[in-house]
């Protein structure tokens, strides 16, 4: 019985090292080699996998710049920033690209529970997205925010949060601008602009006057008074259709166009 016993032992012991002899042969015979620019790529992107650059996670922009020969712009990830984008350049043996100007997102509505009421109360699943599709969502604004904080969800950095007025709030010293809530909202509501640009305009709807002014109270109603040169003699605001455009965020006399819109759509940023 002991012979037995001893026997199997040695058998599945001797089985066992037959099989890890032979897998540590295939291992290495059908290893994949990886280039150590990759990984050192890797390690220098935040890891977010956001998204933001275009590619699968950050993994997915490292092998595509490296297999491109930094044919793949070296600038796409935006949490990175310049910072990052340098280090690319120094691992890939390039030169470094200009820096672009730091972006931030910002919230294109100010209707809120109060300045914007609703056509009837939804009661399903909370997302945006969802919502959209019950009669155009629940807001008499069929192009405002319908609040139920799909962005802030979607948001990887943690950069924003719903406000109790049913709007929700960027969180500028955390946002990275990568953009993820952008794609997230159905309605175009978020968008990115340049840190620098302190003005905005805090609507997106394509009604006219009428129709604005019986869905919101600060809504845009294309009046075209914040573009006319008396106004903003600079050429600062240009319309598009029924909204105002602000082709020169940084013109001084943005300001004037602030306090001469007679709804107060255009948001100020601190």
């Amino acid at each position: 019985m002991d012979t037995v016993i001893i026997s199997s032992i040695l058998s599945i012991g001797g089985m066992g090292l037959l099989f890890g002899a032979g897998l540590a042969f295939a291992s290495k015979k059908f290893a994949i080699e990886v280039d150590p620019k990759i990984e050192e790529i890797i390690d220098n992107l935040p890891g977010a996998n956001c998204g933001a650059c275009g590619y699968p996670g950050c993994s997915g922009y490292a092998e595509a710049i490296a297999k491109s020969g930094a044919e793949v712009a070296i600038d796409l990830c935006t949490p990175g920033g310049a910072a990052v984008s340098a280090k690319i350049a120094e691992i890939m043996g390039i030169s470094a690209v200009e820096a672009k100007e730091p972006q931030v997102a910002v919230v294109q509505c100010r209707g809120n529970h109060e300045k914007a009421p609703k056509r009837f109360h939804y009661h399903g699943i909370t997302d945006c997205a969802a919502a959209e599709l019950i009669m155009k969502g629940d807001k008499g604004c069929v192009y405002g925010c319908l609040g139920l904080g799909t962005c802030v969800e979607s948001c990887p950095f943690g950069a924003m949060i719903m406000g109790s007025d049913g709007l929700p709030i960027v969180l500028e010293d955390k946002c990275t601008a990568c953009g993820v809530c952008v794609a997230a909202c159905p309605r175009g509501i978020m968008a990115l602009i340049p840190r620098s640009q302190k003005i905005f305009l805090g609507c997106v709807s394509q009604d006219k006057a009428k129709k604005v002014k019986e869905v919101c109270s600060v809504g845009c109603i294309g009046c075209s008074l914040c573009s006319k040169p008396k106004v903003t003699p600079s050429g600062s605001i240009e319309m598009n259709g029924n909204l105002p455009k602000i082709v020169n965020p940084t013109a001084d006399d943005l300001p004037m166009a602030v306090e001469k819109c007679p709804t107060n759509s255009f948001v100020v940023r601190k």
